[in-house]
């Protein structure tokens, strides 16, 4: 049978939870959506940031997480999920209820079924939007209908009247004068932050220069001594051939390819191991 509000709650007082975690579910509860498309939600589902959420309960963000683990292991089986970006709120359904039968000794009755039943409680988007309509959404059959849908879409926490107009801008710009009234649904699902900034076009990358035959000596001989033994490096050459000879070596590289000092340092640490006079 279809769960109802009677039946969910029925299993809410039922279950061994926290005093804190079954608030959280009746709140949850309240919220649920019973008509496919009511508030914009699918059915069974209701819609909540966690900020939201958290500021509802009186809790801190932290605590909500904990009773929200909690509630996902119990016997109620709470999912949430956000399959409408990360812009959008948390959609959230109390799935021990979705494979419900008949015998349940926890059913409702039959007069316990109006809200999952009344067809008035479902969002349609039906008609015909003319886009010269006035620009004043509130003067428009549309209002409410944005308001209730865009709950559990990612223009959640965006004025109805911003939405409005950058949908008529959105169309205009297309040469569009009537549209169906799905199109807004549509347009409000696509929402992003910044609807009007265009991305810019990638930059080609800059063809990397061949290197110089000599750059390549210097980087071969730089690699075949790791510079994280460089003062050890140092200290077996210097003892090999004494220091004058070693800053004689250094000087000649730094003539040579015209690099700097620590450079070329590590080229002639590497050229030695290279000759093999030290390790590396």
């Amino acid at each position: 049978m279809e769960p109802t509000t009677g039946l969910i709650l029925r299993r809410i007082t039922q279950t061994d939870l926290s005093v804190s975690a079954h608030k959280l579910a009746t709140v949850i509860l309240d919220a649920i959506a019973w008509k496919e498309g009511y508030n914009g939600l699918p059915r069974g589902t209701a819609a909540f940031t966690l900020a939201d959420l958290a500021s509802k309960m009186g809790i801190s963000r932290q605590y909500l997480t904990e009773l929200l683990s909690e509630l996902e292991a119990s016997e109620l089986e709470l999912r949430r999920d956000k399959p409408n970006g990360k812009f959008a709120p948390w959609l959230f359904r109390f799935t021990a209820f979705d494979t419900e039968d008949g015998d349940q000794d926890v059913a409702s009755g039959t007069g316990d079924t109006s809200l999952s039943r009344e067809r008035n409680n479902k969002t349609i988007f039906s008609g015909q939007i003319t886009i010269s309509e006035v620009s004043n959404v509130f003067q428009t059959c549309w209002a409410e209908l944005n308001k209730a849908a865009k709950r559990a879409l990612p223009c959640w926490n965006v004025d109805t009247q911003v939405i409005w107009d950058r949908f008529l801008a959105f169309n205009r710009a297309r040469g569009n004068d009537r549209v169906p009234a799905g199109y807004l649904l549509g347009f409000m699902r696509r929402w992003r932050t910044s609807p009007g900034s265009e991305s810019r076009p990638t930059e080609a990358p800059t063809p990397q220069q061949a290197a110089d035959p000599r750059e390549r000596v210097l980087l071969a001989q730089i690699k075949a001594a790791p510079s994280g033994n460089r003062q050890f490096h140092a200290s077996d050459l210097c003892r090999l051939i004494g220091q004058a000879a070693y800053d004689a070596r250094v000087v000649d590289v730094i003539r040579q390819f015209g690099c700097p000092r620590f450079t070329a340092t590590l080229a002639v640490h590497g050229k030695a191991v290279i000759a093999g006079e030290i390790t590396r």
